[in-house]
């Protein structure tokens, strides 16, 4: 009896059921998170099969809930109808357990994305004191996604380690977070009305392309795309490769023969760059240095569709309201392809979340040796490139930053205005605020004798030179060769002339690596580079 009695009891133990699974919240929720006001905000998570969970919006200003039943899989969404902004709720989850959140605000949500400048924190950027000293805002909410790369979208929450908790700003969490995002929600929270809170989600990764934060599919989509998939597929089959042949030695070895040929590459480098110094032309990239091995290869985040997966598609249900963008640099060398990305990168964005997102985008700002001559120029083509996106999409707006450059450094440190300029372009568009979104802006080219007269749209109170006369103003005749020109602000025109151009054919201006431009409107924003020809880009395919 008794040995039946044990096997009984150990049948029960195999065959019982599965211990109950607590139900989880997304981790983009934690303490202190902000929700997009009066909208449809999703909160989703993990539960049993079949349970339901009911959520919760609590404070002051009312309750609102919802519930749903967790499918097969264990997946549930509710989908909150926010109140208008405030402060002081709390956000509970609740089936057979219950998860509760603190301080939540409702307000303004906005994603900050991009490469390295967008990624340059407040502790390197211009006066960090002085911003630390000034920045404690309970009703400004900062947010990080860690860096990370995958070749698929990360759909399990479990897989989101990389993702931080909200915190309020202040000089204790404002520090290493981006200095562009951050002076860009407070000169939002500051303007917008109600005292409104604003959260700011920061995914950047320094050096990436556009095309690592744009869907697969979307590239696919594309014909002039396409072949970012097959640049990823070769990528990921190296990755695969590398993990499986990775030895000590090989690294070592392998490390070895690239050191040698980039002290090769070095005295080349150092050789061209001394050449175009004296001939007043840009400095060549640097090769840069190998670095030792010491682990199998992880995903590289020029990927296409890498940083996609893991930094943007798990945000994709939460409600926002728009994002800025800074990026460019990586795909300079590409800039008339860029006209395509970057629109294809938005409206990817639009499609993913759902909603007409406003994007904010910085214009690339100054960099590398000034020429005293015209000549082409990539980065300006890249400039083109972006700013081409107000134009083709609607609520994109530019933020123009030709007065914040660095001849040296490709990460200029002022990054208030950067910041501010984004804000005022959102304040216009994504808000409806009655102010200028952007400087002036090219309108058109008349010809009067020698002279080549042109006209702006956004005056912003007028045209105005911030010194005693304008700079960045090149002209060509016929022959297609440009000169450095005068110009002159007659009153809502600017006027361009040249003694070697009999007949001004286009005029270009702020058309360099490192354009030095000071055309204003009145209000306190720079112009927009331009140029009033269509000739072949540098950068454009060779047919």
């Amino acid at each position: 009896m008794l040995r039946r009695a044990l096997f009984v009891a150990g049948c029960l133990g195999l065959c019982a059921p599965a211990a109950p699974a607590d139900v989880t919240v997304h981790p983009v929720f934690s303490d202190s998170v902000v929700l997009q006001q009066k909208a449809k905000a999703p909160v989703w998570g993990k539960a049993d099969p079949d349970e339901k969970v009911t959520v919760t919006l609590a404070g002051e200003k009312g309750t609102v809930d919802g519930s749903a039943t967790a499918d097969k899989d264990g997946n549930w969404k509710v989908v909150l109808d926010t109140p208008a902004a405030g402060v002081g709720f709390t956000l509970t989850a609740k089936g057979k357990n219950e998860v509760a959140f603190k301080n939540v605000a409702v307000g303004e949500v906005w994603v900050c994305s991009g490469q390295s400048n967008m990624e340059w924190s407040v502790n390197a950027s211009e006066t960090p004191d002085k911003v630390k000293a000034a920045s404690a805002n309970p009703k400004i909410r900062l947010f990080t996604v860690q860096k990370r790369a995958t070749a698929e979208p990360i759909k399990d929450q479990a897989d989101l380690k990389h993702f931080t908790k909200w915190v309020e700003c202040g000089p204790d969490t404002v520090g290493g977070f981006s200095a562009v995002a951050y002076h860009f929600g407070a000169n939002l929270q500051k303007n917008l009305p109600n005292d409104t809170p604003v959260g700011l989600i920061h995914t950047s990764w320094g050096g990436t392309p556009a095309e690592a934060w744009t869907s697969l599919e979307a590239l696919e989509a594309v014909p002039e795309l396409k072949h970012y998939a097959d640049k990823r597929a070769d990528m990921l089959k190296a990755l695969e490769e590398g993990k499986k042949n990775f030895t000590p030695e090989k690294a070592k070895a392998a490390f070895e023969a690239a050191m040698e040929k980039y002290t090769a590459d070095l005295a080349k480098w150092k050789e061209a760059a001394d050449k175009a110094k004296a001939d007043g032309k840009p400095v060549p990239p640097q090769p840069r240095k190998p670095v030792l091995a010491t682990a199998p290869p992880t995903m590289n985040p020029h990927t296409p569709a890498s940083l996609y997966n893991a930094m943007i598609y798990p945000l994709l249900s939460f409600a926002v309201k728009g994002s800025i963008w800074y990026q460019g640099e990586s795909n300079a060398g590409r800039a008339f392809e860029y006209r395509t990305l970057m629109g294809t990168l938005i409206t990817d964005w639009r499609a993913k979340f759902a909603t007409d997102l406003p994007f904010m985008i910085v214009q690339l700002a100054p960099f590398m040796a000034i020429n005293k001559e015209p000549m082409d120029s990539a980065w300006a083509e890249l400039r083109e490139a972006q700013f081409l996106q107000t134009v083709k999409l609607k609520n994109v707006g530019l933020s123009v930053i030709t007065d914040v450059g660095d001849e040296k450094d490709i990460h200029p440190r002022p990054k208030q205005p950067v910041g501010e300029r984004l804000a005022i372009a959102a304040r216009a568009i994504a808000y409806g605020e009655k102010i200028e979104p952007i400087g002036p802006v090219f309108k058109e080219l008349k010809v009067d004798g020698e002279k080549a007269v042109l006209s702006f749209d956004h005056l912003g109170g007028g045209l105005e030179a911030k010194g005693s006369t304008l700079t960045g103003f090149t002209v060509c005749g016929e022959d297609r060769k440009f000169y450095n020109a005068t110009a002159e602000v007659k009153g809502d025109t600017v006027v361009v002339s040249c003694d070697k151009v009999a007949k001004p054919v286009a005029v270009r201006y702020g058309w360099a690596n490192y354009p030095v431009v000071n055309l204003w409107s009145k209000a306190g924003l720079p112009a927009v580079p331009f140029r009033t020809d269509d000739f072949p880009l540098t950068t454009a395919a060779k047919k």
